[in-house]
């Protein structure tokens, strides 16, 4: 048998590797950064799970009181029904005896056939007196009939229409005339007036009477027969969509009562919610679109909704959108409202350089950039937005836009028509009459325009043709306004002058032809 060593011997060591030493080193650093990059790796995994967990149980939360919310107001609501039952019977029972005396008395209109009647108090009875008659087609001509008096109506529709038996009934029968059809006949000329504001004034004043006095808006007291028919009056002006040439052809009007009246009869439906939004941004210019679009359940499309309304340069729009849901902090109101002004500068500039239209050019684009200040300055009054966008430069621009459009409809001084005087030119020639001046539909060119003659209309009186009348050399090139000329002033030394080598001479005026630059004058 071997010995087995002394552990105190010493034994000869091998001589260590200086490569061997680099490998386990270089094993021992990526062997530490895999270790690293996999902690890393389960710590993230580990605070992503955290972070879902807590999502899910605020989702949980938020779902458990929403439940809650639910089922108390289902509970309220049926509760509350007999209770919101007895107070219609209630009024029901009092308007009728107030339709049976209001029916048994003299009709109001046979005091005044021209339907006259005093503020205040005098246009609630006169609307009152048609709700306790149930008179739609009588309530619907009185309110058409005093468009001008439209505040009036509207702080006093909801008092006549709080007395009807059928307050429902009524603004439905009221409206039918042009809505959801237009019945008034294709011939009519009436046909051309727009009756939107009556239909939109009308369902506006309902929500107020036909509010739940327990439950609030959520369930208007609308008779079964009366919901049902509004609900076929919203299909029916749906279906007539393809009609109308689709939604990019139906009149704001149009959509404005459709809408308004499914927010009034609270027929909303979760599957049109996409039409809903077209038309709201189809109409998105008009006041009160952005609370019906809150109300028909477009709250949660707010966002897109402005982001669209931007990239189609309606941001001022976008503006009275981001106050209504209080997107202010996402969407801030001054850059857009420089945007709109950038915008409605640009297309002033591009009517100005419209060739086809240069007679009116400077008008309209005056016009353009007039409306877009007055629209931004009314937005930031509104917003009180004076101290990050101050509306002083934006009034004097608009007050030079509006002096230069005063300037221009100063009328030219003119001489009588009873001093009508020649006098002689440099040239020693006679000047035309006075009457030449008067002309207000005068052409201007960038070019240098030749005189124009036009024939007076009493040269019946000469029977023998007139020779031509020649300028002075020196008035080609001018770029005054071309004057009229009148037998009358006919020198009697015509042809003393050679005439112009770049114009034809002009024929006889008796030869029934008009001088050729007479039709580009009157164009």
């Amino acid at each position: 048998m071997g010995s087995i060593p002394d552990p105190g011997e010493l034994t000869e060591l091998a001589q260590p590797s200086f490569d061997e030493f680099q490998r386990q080193t270089s094993l021992m650093t990526s062997c530490t950064l895999l270790w690293k990059e996999l902690s890393d790796h389960f710590s993230s995994l580990e605070q992503d799970l955290l972070k879902k967990s807590e999502a899910l149980k605020l989702k949980i939360r938020t779902l458990d009181n929403e439940t809650k919310e639910s089922l108390h107001e289902l509970e309220k609501r049926e509760v509350s029904i007999d209770g919101c039952v007895e107070i219609a019977l209630e009024n029901v029972e009092k308007h009728k005896e107030a339709a049976l005396l209001a029916l048994l008395k003299k009709d109001p209109q046979d005091d005044d056939e021209n339907g006259e009647v005093d503020n205040g108090d005098g246009l609630v009875l006169k609307l009152k007196s048609f709700g306790l008659r149930m008179d739609a087609s009588g309530l619907w001509g009185f309110i058409i009939g005093k468009k001008k008096e439209l505040e009036a109506l509207r702080s006093q529709m909801p008092l006549a229409l709080a007395d009807c038996v059928d307050p429902a009934k009524l603004v439905l029968e009221a409206i039918s005339e042009v809505f959801p059809v237009d019945k008034r006949g294709e011939k009519s000329e009436k046909n051309n007036n727009d009756l939107g504001w009556a239909c939109v004034l009308m369902l506006e004043s309902l929500i107020p009477v036909v509010v739940d006095p327990v439950v609030g808006k959520s369930r208007p007291l609308v008779t079964p027969t009366v919901k049902k028919h509004a609900k076929e009056i919203a299909e029916t002006w749906k279906a007539s969509l393809e009609e109308r040439g689709g939604i990019e052809n139906v009149k704001t009007p149009d959509v404005h009562t459709f809408l308004q009246h499914l927010v009034t009869f609270g027929i909303v439906k979760k599957e049109d919610l996409d039409l809903y939004r077209k038309l709201v941004i189809g109409s998105a210019w008009r006041k009160q679109m952005p609370k019906l679009a809150v109300s028909l359940g477009l709250g949660n499309e707010m966002p897109d909704m402005i982001e669209e309304l931007i990239s189609k340069g309606q941001q001022l729009d976008a503006v009275h959108f981001t106050y209504e849901v209080g997107l202010v902090d996402r969407f801030p109101p001054v850059p857009l409202l420089k945007a709109f002004l950038k915008d409605a500068r640009k297309v002033a500039a591009s009517i100005l350089e419209d060739p086809n239209n240069v007679g009116r050019a400077a008008y309209l684009a005056s016009r353009k950039e007039q409306s877009a200040l007055r629209a931004v300055i009314k937005c930031i009054e509104e917003y009180k937005l004076e101290a990050e966008f101050p509306p002083e430069n934006l009034k004097k621009r608009l007050e030079q836009l509006e002096k230069i459009k005063t300037d221009k409809k100063k009328p030219a001084a003119v001489a009588p028509a009873n001093k009508r005087t020649r006098t002689s030119n440099s040239n020693g020639g006679l000047m035309p009459p006075a009457k030449a001046g008067r002309l207000t539909n005068a052409y201007v060119s960038s070019f240098p325009a030749a005189p124009t003659f036009v024939r007076s209309p009493s040269h019946g009186q000469y029977p023998t043709a007139l020779p031509p009348y020649p300028s002075p050399p020196h008035m080609y090139g001018s770029r005054s306004p071309p004057y009229a000329y009148s037998p009358e002033a006919a020198p009697s030394f015509a042809g003393s002058y050679p005439a112009p080598m770049n114009y034809p001479a002009y024929g006889s005026y008796g030869n029934g032809m008009a001088p050729t630059y007479q039709q580009a004058y009157y164009r």
